[in-house]
């Protein structure tokens, strides 16, 4: 990317003018907090900001504030940092270049319309997930879209990072969902792809945005699938059972003979006492629920339990413990500050990779880099793994890894834990064949990999970037590797 002629001062007196004081934030500290996201919250936690500060915050209200701030970054050279519910925990909210913008979308919520007859939405980028599900609730729909990040998340990210949620295994993930979308392209302005429920019009241009990590555009606007609600006839059905090789060659026949549970879960040993010690010790858990109409839901639920009884070493669990796991599922916003209180006291932090990969290899690659990770990595105090997120073909893997930072420089948890922790699970993930990446996004940190998960098709992800935005001022460093 060119490097900007403009200066700081320069950049914030133009944006104001342009739309006014009140869009555009220079407070030092906010600046600061928006040159990461939750991949450095170590560091953030500890007050160590390594990326370069960016030159201001633009708070967009509109598609067409969008589109005249974008014009103005292209113009000048300007990296463009992308956001809207601020949860992005792959460092694609890092602002990599100095002076950079971040334009928020978060003031642009409103629900644009609730299409009962044609079974879509219509929302803003900044509106919440939480918040429009809350409300097809009430009429009795839902997205079926439930990331443990609803209550923060936001359509823009959500779409941008191609996300998934908890619901999956029957409602697909957010580009399953996804009907059309507004965005806003640096060479080519405001661009909207109309709502049809399919064309075979060329290409599915869709993709060129969904999952683009606002390294393409920026999502302004995006209309998904609802879906009817039957709240009433869930069905929570556990296991616990002796070996993750069970567990998959169940989740495998689960998917092979057509079942759709809403969630199948999962959970190796460590990973299961975490989240269930009260029934789970020194035993894999497996998980089910099935919802939609009371007799698909019952039906389901049946069939599953007829194939889970040909394994003799899985043993039920009471269906109100499952319950009652699934109903704290979600993040906790007033939990955030506690979080940060905790970590900063205890030098202790979670982390998280998440990969995908086919039935045949995916067994192999958990004990593969549990192994690796076990032996090549100091101060673990707990590492584990659960598949959360099942498929005809294959399923994913998401791996859960605490450590003490035991080094008293706050930078060096990077360094010495998270990314030698990454580079194991994402190499050993591509050399079998899967991808490295399966909901989180690439974001900053796993770009060094991009065209080894990628091998000759790199070049048609290569071509986007330089059609669609050929200065480079989109989210530097998101997706492509920076120079």
């Amino acid at each position: 990317m060119t490097t900007p002629d403009l200066t700081k001062e320069q950049i914030v007196a133009d944006l104001e003018s342009m739309l006014g004081k009140g869009k555009v934030i220079t407070d030092a500290e906010e600046l600061k907090l928006s040159s990461i996201d939750r991949f450095r919250r170590f560091e953030g936690f500890h007050g160590v900001f390594r990326m370069p500060i960016p030159a201001a915050i633009v708070m967009a209200e509109s598609s067409d504030d969008v589109a005249r701030v974008i014009e103005f970054a292209n113009q000048n050279l300007i990296n463009v940092v992308p956001r809207t519910g601020r949860s992005a925990t792959e460092g694609g909210l890092e602002t990599a270049v100095k002076n950079s913008i971040v334009l928020d979308g978060s003031r642009m919520n409103k629900i644009v319309s609730i299409d009962i007859e044609n079974m879509q939405a219509t929302v803003e980028c900044g509106v919440s997930l939480q918040t429009l599900d809350d409300e097809l609730q009430a009429m009795g729909y839902t997205t079926g879209h439930s990331p443990q990040s609803k209550p923060l998340a936001q359509f823009g990210g959500l779409v941008a990072t191609r996300s998934i949620g908890q619901l999956s295994t029957l409602y697909g993930g957010i580009e399953d969902m996804v009907v059309g979308l507004e965005a806003v392209f640096p060479e080519g302005g405001l661009t909207r792809i109309k709502n049809v429920p399919r064309r075979a019009a060329g290409p599915d241009i869709r993709h060129v945005i969904i999952g683009n990590e606002g390294a393409l555009c920026y999502i302004t606007e995006v209309t998904v699938k609802i879906f009817k609600h039957f709240p009433d006839s869930l069905q929570f059905i556990g296991y616990t059972l002796d070996n993750m090789k069970t567990g998959f060659e169940i989740l495998r026949e689960v998917m092979a003979e057509g079942y759709r549970p809403s969630v199948a879960r999962l959970y190796d040993v460590e990973d299961g006492a975490y989240h269930f010690s009260h029934f789970a010790q020194d035993k894999c858990v497996l998980i089910f629920v099935t919802e939609g109409p009371p007799r698909i839901a019952q039906a389901t639920a049946d069939a599953i339990n007829e194939i889970i009884a040909k394994h003799s070493e899985c043993v039920a669990v009471e269906s109100d413990l499952i319950k009652t796991w699934f109903a704290h599922l979600n993040w906790d916003p007033s939990n955030l500050i506690e979080e940060r209180r905790e970590i900063v006291e205890t030098q202790n932090i979670c982390n998280t990779t998440e990969i995908s990969a086919n039935w045949s290899v995916i067994n192999e690659i958990y004990e593969v880099c549990m192994e690796r990770v076990r032996n090549e990595i100091p101060d673990l105090t707990l590492l584990g793994g659960h598949s959360s997120h099942s498929y005809l073909n294959g399923t994913n893997l998401y791996f859960v890894y605490f450590y003490d930072v035991k080094n008293q420089q706050p930078e060096n948890e990077l360094d010495d834990y998270h990314l030698p922790i990454k580079k194991i699970i994402v190499e050993e993930t591509i050399k079998r064949g899967g991808s490295m990446c399966h909901h989180h996004g690439v974001g900053k940190h796993r770009t060094p990999w991009v065209k080894q998960e990628y091998g000759s098709s790199y070049y048609i992800l290569e071509q986007l970037k330089k059609a669609y935005d050929p200065n480079g001022i989109m989210n530097a460093g998101t997706i492509y590797p920076l120079d």
